[in-house]
């Protein structure tokens, strides 16, 4: 009989021990996944860190996703404005524009700004766009429409490709550019392909042109460009 016992007794606790192994063992019990995968996903993430709740920028996306209803669009914290980087930039003549009308697929569409500072649309045939800004011109396209044609138009207008600067003088291929944001005067010389054997490196003179008139200014390389802007490269005396 013991020597029946004695083996059922040394299994039984071979799995007893097994088992506690088991529960002690520090490995995880799901893949981790990344932050945007959870974020996309709803999966719960593996970042200790992350939650946590401690600050940044991945933590406060996955808070505000998570605060979305379920099965809805998700709905943005009361205050919260999506930044506009072209709320103040004033239209002019040679600015591409692309406008949306929603749900009239004929009224969408990219349009530029003639030279008489105005865009063609159908229905409304001709907006005046130079000097207002995408957020205004949206608004008076709106109000056209309104005119007997849409009872509650919804308009967005965004900025497809701005006006092109000008580029004189002094350098090995002068014309005209297409503007690109955040460009300087020392960025605008490169792309014309750096000044000439002869150019005055210092400064240049800058002409700004704007509801105000024509402006001209005699610049460092590091001033800021706008579009429409036209640079003048000087020749150096000695």
């Amino acid at each position: 009989m013991r020597a029946f016992f004695v083996p059922v007794i040394a299994a039984f606790s071979a799995i007893l021990l097994s088992g506690c192994m088991h529960t002690a063992s520090p490995v995880a019990v799901g893949q981790p996944h990344s932050d945007l995968d959870a974020m996309a996903y709803g999966m719960p993430s593996s970042d200790p860190v992350a939650a946590t709740g401690q600050g940044g920028a991945i933590p406060a996306l996955r808070n505000a996703f998570a605060a979305a209803p379920r099965g809805g669009a998700y709905v943005m914290p009361a205050g919260y404005t999506p930044p506009r980087y072209d709320a103040a930039y004033h239209l002019d003549a040679g600015d591409r524009l692309r406008v949306v009308v929603y749900g009239q697929e004929g009224l969408t569409n990219t349009y530029a700004i003639d030279a008489s500072g105005a865009i063609t649309m159908p229905l409304i045939c001709s907006v005046p766009a130079r000097g207002r800004t995408t957020a205004g011109l949206a608004a008076e396209i709106a109000a056209k429409l309104r005119n007997g044609y849409i009872r509650e138009p919804s308009v967005a207008v965004e900025i497809e490709a701005y006006r092109p600067f000008f580029i004189l003088g002094e350098v090995q291929a002068p014309g005209q550019y297409p503007y690109v944001p955040n460009m300087t005067v020392e960025s605008a010389i490169a792309i014309a392909g750096g000044f000439s054997p002869r150019a005055r490196r210092d400064v240049v003179t800058l002409t700004h042109t704007d509801a105000s008139g024509v402006a001209r200014y005699e610049v460092p390389l590091g001033t800021s460009l706008k579009p429409g802007d036209t640079i003048q490269v000087g020749e150096r005396w000695f």
